[in-house]
């Protein structure tokens, strides 16, 4: 189902023109030096696009990665620079869905969108990962939650 998925949003709504977009943005971003967090965000989500029914975004946090203080504390100032561009791409995004639903037929993309829609707002220090390891990511936040809970 999930092949049959990507398939859908790659032929009838051109998927993998949004992925591209999003890449070569992304490498522009990256070549700015200055703009690299969101850059190296954005290539993770033209990753995602490319196969967006078999895969998810996940924050770094999430994958216990110890993260470079200096390039967390540059992804912080690039993310408060890049906020106001990041709102008005989601509230495009959202619009973009809210349209899609009603017209039936883009439901399947709408659910990308919708799943992409937090790495618009914040892509730095997101990343691509196969459907599973997300899955098994939900998993074990939900077990540490029931053990939290049972003391």
């Amino acid at each position: 189902m999930r092949f049959l998925g990507n398939i859908i949003w790659h032929f009838p709504f051109f998927g993998f023109v949004s992925a591209f977009f999003t890449f070569l943005l992304g490498s522009l971003l990256v070549l700015t030096v200055v703009g690299a967090p969101i850059g190296l965000g954005l290539i993770q989500l033209s990753k995602f696009l490319l196969s967006p029914f078999s895969s998810s975004m996940v924050d770094n946090k999430e994958l216990n990665t110890e993260p470079n203080k200096a390039w967390e504390t540059f992804g912080l100032i690039v993310r408060i620079i890049y906020f106001p561009f990041g709102l008005l791409l989601t509230v495009i995004t959202l619009f973009q869905i809210v349209g899609l639903f009603v017209s039936i037929v883009g439901i399947p993309v709408a659910l990308v969108l919708a799943k992409s829609l937090s790495t618009y707002l914040n892509p730095v220090n997101k990343k691509c990962v196969p459907h599973s390891v997300a899955k098994e990511l939900e998993n074990r936040k939900a077990k540490a939650q029931v053990d939290a809970m049972l003391g």
